[in-house]
């Protein structure tokens, strides 16, 4: 058995299959053993036609955001099977994860919030309290929240999205898992978003509802802390953002049971 301080226990990791490596790295390092049960899967938009005619007019902007890393790594894919990156167009980000995305793919000067990161932290910086006249493009899958996009109206932005990918439940067998779990060899869930939590529910059905229900659930915000009550988990911890945090987090968990 490895040794460190999540030796030996099975922690499920839901988020999209390309964004799970790093997490299940870091577990595999304390010790643990991770298991990939991807809870969502990353498409192709519907209506590539509308991203792509929204991209051909990025000049008319002054401020790119991008919601996610998912958003950073497919909306600059889109960008660049199309054209060159405006010189002039600025790029913030919801987060340390989606910035450094963006600094990986070239982009310097990122916009973006330090510490706890979602569309109200990045709100609150200064370079977007007087948007009058300026344009604003967000790149985003298809849905989600519309607080960012009425916060920058309201103080004189015109925002459109990108729309550059869409999110669905994977049509995946939960057998393997259910049965390692009444092996009690599930011992913490990995939950990065409450889409990806009402998901997991209705893949696992009745059975392993119970067994998510009775499993510590480890998220990153409070939001989705709330959805996880809501469900009826017992045992939520909100760890803050990152892959570091999320599995020191659970090893002051199980520290302490």
């Amino acid at each position: 058995m490895s040794s460190g301080p999540l030796s030996g226990r099975g922690i499920v990791i839901t988020r999209p299959r390309e964004h799970a490596p790093a997490l299940a790295e870091r577990i595999r390092a304390a010790g643990g053993d991770p298991v990939l049960f991807p809870t969502i899967e990353i498409l192709p938009p519907e209506n590539p036609r509308a991203a792509a005619d929204l991209i051909a007019r990025l000049d008319e902007f002054q401020l790119a955001i991008f919601v996610s890393p998912t958003a950073a790594a497919r909306g600059c894919g889109m960008v660049g099977v199309n054209r060159a990156w405006p010189l002039g167009l600025r790029v913030a980000a919801v987060g340390a994860g989606t910035a450094g995305v963006l600094e990986e793919l070239g982009f310097h000067a990122v916009i973006a919030p330090a510490g706890e990161a979602d569309s109200e932290a990045l709100a609150a910086l200064p370079e977007l309290q007087d948007l009058r006249g300026r344009s604003v493009v967000i790149f985003r899958g298809q849905g989600g929240r519309e607080w960012l996009r009425a916060r920058l109206e309201a103080r004189g932005a015109r925002v459109e999205y990108a729309e550059c990918y869409r999110r669905a439940r994977p049509d995946a067998d939960a057998s393997g898992l259910l049965a390692r779990w009444q092996r009690g060899g599930i011992e913490a869930v990995s939950i990065t978003s409450a889409e990806g939590l009402s998901n997991f529910f209705e893949m696992l059905g009745p059975t392993g509802a119970g067994y998510l229900r009775a499993t510590p659930v480890f998220v990153p915000h409070a939001r989705i802390a709330i959805a996880a009550e809501r469900f009826g988990v017992r045992t939520i911890i909100v760890t803050g953002q990152g892959d570091d945090r999320t599995v020191a987090e659970m090893a002051v968990f199980f520290a302490r049971v």
